[in-house]
């Protein structure tokens, strides 16, 4: 059975909805801030140089870049209506698209990488509308992939700054500053109280800082040159409608580098949300698509403004383990230290000067705990066989791309040398491969009618047809009818009357079923599971104008897989079985019977909730007896 897990206890202190003290809020979203805000900043940095293009460009490419994810961040944070995740989700420059965006500016100028990157996202709008239709492939081991990927990406990076040293530095200063750092993160993270852990990497950026400092390793002069408030020349460079060979060459790497991007926004955002709540929840895909909308808006705004697309960051996943605080309003604070820096370069130099061995050791920690959490999200659901494949290879892929260790001539020319980045290369693996296993398994068989009780004794009907052509015997028909029926009515509201017709609704769907799909009646086939009382409190819901169920049945292994597609409502019911050992004294119990026989008749449940769509996957294992 699909569970949430145990509370994380009482040391977790805010969840993503609660309300942190002002300065622990601001605290941690100057933390944010500091080892995220180079991202903004050195990648559109190193496209429009290595592109060759103008320095006023770069300047405003990276003042763009730096304000865009300030916006963008606090826009997650917030959450309303459709747009926003809701959680501590960064936004900064993205590194899959350092290639094609060299070559975008290099072979069309600022104008081509402007027109690129807004149809890179209007294509993320549409998808994040339309997020249900790739629930098949954008699975938790796809996800979880990606976020193991991600150090893989950072390491080669993060490594070589422990060894940064300005000339005639002694020798010993940057191994003794990166390690000052690091083991005052992890002693204060592993023997310090709650109250301690909070401020453990701010500390110890603070303490390699000041070591940094004694052995002059931290640049004041460029501190002291920067001036205190300034805005570069506005470089807007306009579009390029010329639509030429250049523009046609470029597209599909463009838009394949978008479904790795958005690919990752969807890893991030349920990688927050496994770590932003006290009892762990199951994956809000609401929230989901409120992230990949606002990862679509902010590469709108980078594509007016003409600097490098951007991309949704995980990196308060691993700062909200050390700490316990998963306060939205965190990365609002972050949002707005970044649109600060963006204006107040003298401040944005005192960041920037912070030595590469304390930002290295900083980085190694939250990075190795970031790993832990990609892992925890593509175990999600248990390890079988096939999903051990996808991970395991696709990681290893990814590996060997990013490391140039496959293929490299072929891969350094192929799509503006789009595989050299781990992330893309693997998370395509993964999507690749769930692809074809998803495209081999045996077609599902479906069923649509209306969202009313009225329809059971068609689902009946339905699932009994199935059960026989699949060759189970009457055992495991009987289970796959009495699931169908919970299945149905946990997924009614609650709420209205229950008053008057269920009780005949459940009889008439058995029955019917029962003569219109098996020579015999069964006409106490079910008796045995009934016996609980619920003839006196399951009867009729209302009818749900409108809504409609489609239902679609497959075989899987052992057994089959149920899957109810119907409007949205409100309530997971995959939370809500989690918590039903946890249920009061005075909990209305008749109102949680088809969640418990559910949660005994199932051998997994798995609730989606998307803005246009609710859709409850249950496998049900076939008895000993169904051969």
């Amino acid at each position: 059975m699909s569970g949430n897990g145990p509370s994380r206890g009482p040391e977790f202190r805010f969840q993503a909805d609660e309300r942190a003290p002002t300065a622990l809020t601001a605290g941690l979203g100057l933390q944010l801030a500091v080892i995220t805000v180079a991202v903004p900043i050195l990648i559109p940095t190193a496209v429009m140089r290595i592109a060759g293009a103008a320095e006023s460009t770069l300047l405003w490419a990276v003042f763009a870049a730096v304000a865009i994810s300030g916006v963008t961040t606090a826009l997650q944070a917030i959450r309303f209506g459709r747009i926003g995740g809701g959680h501590m989700l960064v936004m900064g420059s993205s590194a899959a698209f350092i290639g094609v965006s060299i070559a975008a500016v290099a072979e069309g100028g600022p104008a081509m990488l402007a027109t690129l990157v807004v149809i890179v996202a209007l294509f993320q709008l549409l998808l994040s509308t339309q997020l249900a239709l790739f629930r098949r492939v954008l699975t938790p081991a796809v996800s979880g992939t990606v976020i193991m990927l991600v150090p893989v990406t950072v390491m080669p990076i993060v490594f070589p700054m422990l060894n940064e040293a300005p000339d005639g530095s002694p020798a010993h200063a940057a191994p003794l500053i990166a390690a000052v750092t690091i083991l005052v993160i992890l002693g204060i993270s592993l023997k310090g109280t709650a109250g301690m852990r909070l401020w453990a990497p701010i500390v110890g950026v603070a303490a390699g800082t000041a070591l940094a400092a004694f052995f002059g390793l931290y640049d004041l002069s460029r501190v002291a040159a920067a001036p205190w408030l300034g805005l570069p020349g506005i470089e807007v460079p306009g579009f390029d409608f010329g639509f030429g060979p250049v523009f046609w060459s470029l597209l599909p790497a463009f838009l394949l580098t978008a479904v790795i991007g958005s690919i990752r926004a969807i890893s991030s955002s349920v990688a927050l949300q496994r770590v932003s709540w006290r009892r762990p929840r199951p994956p809000d895909f609401r929230a989901v698509q409120g992230t990949v909308t606002v990862d679509g808006l902010s590469n709108l705004l980078c594509g007016v403004a003409g600097t490098v697309p951007n991309t949704t960051y995980s990196l308060a996943a691993p700062l909200i383990a050390i700490t316990g605080v998963a306060a939205r309003a965190v990365a609002i604070a972050t949002g707005a230290i970044f649109l600060a820096l963006a204006f107040l370069p003298k401040a944005l130099a005192v960041v920037l000067a912070i030595p590469g061995p304390v930002v290295g050791a900083y980085l190694i920690v939250l990075i190795a705990m970031l790993f832990i959490v990609g892992i925890g999200l593509a175990m999600q659901g248990g390890m079988d066989t096939r999903k051990a494949i996808v991970v395991g290879v696709s990681f290893w892929l990814g590996v060997g791309f990013q490391n140039g260790a496959i293929f490299p001539e072929f891969v350094a020319e192929f799509a503006g040398g789009i595989l050299d980045n781990g992330i893309t290369a693997g998370g395509l693996a993964a999507v690749l491969m769930t692809l074809v296993m998803d495209f081999t398994r045996s077609r599902p068989s479906r069923m649509e009618a209306a969202f009313d009780p009225a329809a059971l004794p068609e689902i009946c009907h339905f699932l009994v047809a199935f059960a026989s052509r699949s060759g189970w015997d009457e055992a495991m028909s009987d289970r796959l009818e009495a699931v169908g029926e919970e299945a149905l009515l946990t997924l009614l509201r609650p709420e209205d009357g229950r008053e008057d017709g269920r009780e005949d609704g459940r009889e008439d769907g058995r029955e019917d079923g029962r003569e219109d799909g098996r020579e015999d009646g069964r006409e106490d086939g079910r008796e045995d599971d009934r016996e609980d009382g619920r003839e006196e409190n399951r009867v009729g819901d209302p009818p749900q104008p409108g809504r409609r169920l489609r239902l679609a049945a497959s075989r899987d292994e052992g057994g089959a897989v149920l899957e109810f597609v119907v409007a949205p409502r409100e309530g997971n019911v995959q939370e809500r079985l989690a918590l039903l050992g946890e249920q009061g004294d005075g909990a209305p119990v008749e109102q949680e019977i088809s969640l418990r026989l559910l949660r005994h008749l199932a051998s997994s449940v798995q609730h989606q909730q998307y803005h246009d769509l609710d859709i409850l996957t249950v496998r049900v294992k076939a008895p000993a007896s169904a051969g």
